[in-house]
């Protein structure tokens, strides 16, 4: 039997390691970053589906378990409280507008938010899928937390309705800016909070690169639409698909 070589060795031992992971994770964002301002931030050239896909390309060849990525990942993971919480500077900075815009506001979360759940759960009813796939579509447009907590309230699988939520955002956060530019809307608040409606945090995040007052009103969206969805759903799922 020959001897492993020395790079499967070490790759052995740093494998176990959390740290390597967490590493790895942050690198690959980081890159793919680089890659996205390096294209003008093309809207196809997202650093979240280019992370994704480098890292689970790397899982796939190393043969790497979720569970061991995630021992270093969930350092991550912890940081996403803090993340959303600090949505809420810019979104004071700009509390006048908001408070201004306070209607439109309502009525477009009230209108988005049952056109989401409507349209995903019609959609997949019309194409004959199974009640449980449907069940885990229906709070796709909401942040990953939220969403698996109410998959989990409905009788869904929260780690299918997390899949959907990641592939909606980032199929929101590529088709938002040429979807706006082509509907003529150059109202970057009105953009804003679409993209953190409909493609939760991953919109949000390209709001962000597009405008600062996107981004705020894209954060509050996804705050807004987290609540409503999470009230929402329950009552829908039920009458749409008993």
């Amino acid at each position: 039997m020959s001897e492993a070589s020395p790079i499967f060795i070490l790759w052995v031992y740093l494998s176990a390691s959390p740290l390597l992971w967490l590493t790895l994770t942050i690198g690959a964002f980081l890159t793919a970053r680089r890659v996205a301002e390096a294209s003008g931030n093309h809207p196809l050239v997202n650093p979240i589906l280019l992370s994704i896909a480098a890292l689970v390309g790397l899982l796939h060849i190393t043969r790497t378990p979720y569970a061991v990525y995630f021992s270093g990942a969930q350092f991550v993971h912890f940081t996403l409280g803090p993340a959303t919480v600090a949505l809420g500077v810019p979104l004071y900075r700009n509390r006048r507008l908001v408070v201004e815009t306070v209607l439109p506001i309502a009525g477009a979360l009230l209108v988005g938010a049952c056109v989401a759940v409507i349209s995903a759960v019609g959609l997949a009813t019309l194409f004959g899928l199974p009640g449980p796939v449907i069940a885990a579509l229906a709070p796709k447009s909401v942040t990953a937390g939220i969403a698996m907590g109410i998959a989990e309230q409905i009788g869904a699988d929260p780690a299918l309705t997390a899949v959907f939520v990641i592939f909606t955002g980032i199929v929101g956060a590529i088709a938002v800016t040429p979807l706006m530019n082509g509907l003529r809307i150059r109202d970057y608040a009105a953009r804003g909070f679409a993209a953190g409606l409909a493609s939760h945090g991953i919109g949000t995040a390209r709001a962000f690169q597009v405008h600062d007052l996107a981004g705020t009103f894209a954060g509050l969206a996804m705050a807004l639409n987290g609540l409503a969805t999470a009230l929402l759903v329950p009552f829908l799922i039920e009458r749409l698909h008993p």
